[in-house]
C-alpha cells in the first residue's frame, strides 16, 4: 500500500511539474520577452538547442538511408550545374561568395564551399531531400527523384576540393554564367535566345550534354520539347532540377526554347557496346515482345513517329535506362506520354531496360535505324 501510495505521489508531482513548465513556456511566450528579430540572433542556449537537436534529428532518421556509389563523373556534373543555379544564391561557391541578403538570415546559411560540417553521405541525402525547419532549407521537389537528390550529394562531397577553374568547368561547362542569378531567359550576344540556364545541363550549339544522366535535347520536336516543359511546369512530370526552371518560364521563353534546340542537329553520345545486349534490345525495340504485351518501341520512337514523342537513336543509355527505371516505379505517369509509357515500362525486366537502352544508345542519329549500329 505504501509503495502503490508512493508511486501515485510521484506521479502527482510529476504533473504538476509539467504543467508548471507548460504554463512557464505559455507566459513566456505571452509576454513577447523574446525578441524574434532575425537581426538579434538566438540566446547562446536556444542556439545551442536548436543545433543539437537538429543534428540528433538527422542522424536518426539518416540510419535507414544506404548511399549508392557517388564516385559517378556524371552524378557529379549533373549535382554541380543544379548547384549552381539553385544552391550557390545562399551558400556561395568558389566562383561567388554568398549574397549579402542571404547572410543575414537566422541562422544564416553555411558557405559550402569552406563550411561544410562532416555530414556522413546519408545525412546529406536526407538534408536535401527534407529540407531544414526554421532555417529556411527548403525541401526537395520532387521527393521520390532519389536518383537527382544522390547527384547533388556527389557534388557536395567534391565541392570543398575544387578551385575556381575546375568549379566554373563542372557548374558551367562552355556555357558562360548569366548576368543575374536565377535569370530564366534573356538576351545574349547575339541578340537571340539565351540558352545559359538550360546549356548547363542539355549542351548548345557547341556540344551536348557534359552529363551521361541528362537527355540531349539537340533536334528533337518542336512539339516535344515544349510539352515537355509545360508538363514540368505544371507537375505532371516530376523532378526537382527540372520543375523550379520550367515553373519560371513563360509561353515565349518555353518556345523560343523548344524552336532553339529542335533546330540543332542531333549530337553523337558513343556508349560502351554489348554486341548480344544490343541485339537483344534491337528485337525488343524492332519488334516487341507479344508474351509481355510490350509493343515496339519504335512505333512511337522512331524520326517518323508523331512529333509529340522523343526520338531516341543515339541518347545515353544511362539517361534512357534510368527514365524506363523511373516509368517502371510508377513515376512521371501524368503526362500524355508517361500515361502511356509507365504501364509498358512495368512489363519490363531489368535486363529489358538495360537491353532496349543499349540499342537505341548503339544508333548513330546521322544513320537509318535499320543500319548496323
Amino acid at each position: 500500500m505504501q509503495a502503490e501510495g508512493g508511486s501515485k505521489g510521484f506521479l502527482k508531482r510529476s504533473a504538476a511539474v509539467v504543467a508548471s513548465i507548460a504554463v512557464a513556456a505559455f507566459l513566456f511566450a505571452w509576454s513577447g520577452i523574446y525578441n524574434v528579430a532575425a537581426s538579434s540572433g538566438h540566446w547562446i542556449i536556444f542556439d545551442w538547442f536548436l543545433r543539437f537537436g537538429m543534428s540528433n534529428s538527422v542522424s536518426l532518421r539518416a540510419q535507414a538511408i544506404t548511399a549508392p556509389p557517388l564516385g559517378d563523373p556524371n552524378l557529379v556534373s549533373l549535382g554541380a550545374a543544379h548547384f549552381q543555379i539553385a544552391c550557390a544564391f545562399c551558400h556561395g561557391s568558389p566562383v561567388g561568395p554568398v549574397n549579402p541578403v542571404t547572410d543575414k538570415m537566422l541562422p544564416a546559411p553555411p558557405n559550402l564551399a569552406t563550411e561544410m560540417r562532416p555530414w556522413t553521405d546519408e545525412e546529406l541525402f536526407w538534408i536535401v531531400q527534407n529540407g531544414i525547419k526554421y532555417t529556411g532549407m527548403p525541401g526537395w521537389v520532387a521527393l521520390e527523384r532519389h536518383d537527382e537528390i544522390w547527384a547533388v550529394v556527389a557534388f557536395l562531397k567534391k565541392l570543398r576540393g575544387l578551385d575556381r577553374e575546375a568549379y566554373r568547368s563542372l557548374a558551367f561547362g562552355h556555357t558562360h554564367p548569366p548576368p543575374q542569378p536565377g535569370e530564366p531567359a534573356a538576351a545574349d550576344a547575339s541578340g537571340g535566345t539565351n540558352v545559359a540556364l538550360c546549356a548547363r545541363c542539355h549542351g548548345d550549339e557547341r556540344g551536348g550534354p557534359q552529363s551521361a544522366l541528362v537527355p540531349s535535347l539537340h533536334g528533337q520536336s518542336h512539339v516535344f520539347l515544349s510539352a515537355a516543359l509545360r508538363d514540368y511546369a505544371s507537375g505532371k512530370r516530376h523532378s526537382g532540377i527540372m520543375q523550379p526552371v520550367a515553373a519560371e518560364l513563360e509561353e515565349p521563353d518555353v518556345n523560343r526554347l523548344a524552336a532553339y534546340y529542335a533546330k540543332l542537329r542531333p549530337v553523337e553520345r558513343h556508349s560502351a557496346s554489348d554486341d548480344v545486349l544490343i541485339a537483344y534490345g534491337r528485337m525488343l525495340a524492332t519488334a516487341g515482345d507479344s508474351d509481355s504485351d510490350v509493343p515496339a518501341c519504335v512505333s512511337c520512337h522512331d524520326r517518323s513517329a508523331l512529333p509529340s514523342y522523343p526520338r531516341l537513336e543515339g541518347q545515353s543509355a544511362v539517361y534512357m535506362a534510368n527514365q524506363l527505371r523511373l516509368f517502371k516505379n510508377g513515376h512521371n505517369a501524368m503526362s500524355a506520354g508517361g500515361a502511356i509509357m509507365a504501364p509498358i515500362a512495368q512489363r519490363l525486366d531489368a535486363r529489358d531496360i538495360d537491353a532496349v537502352a543499349a540499342y537505341f544508345a548503339s544508333i548513330s542519329s546521322t544513320t537509318s535505324r535499320t543500319g548496323a549500329p
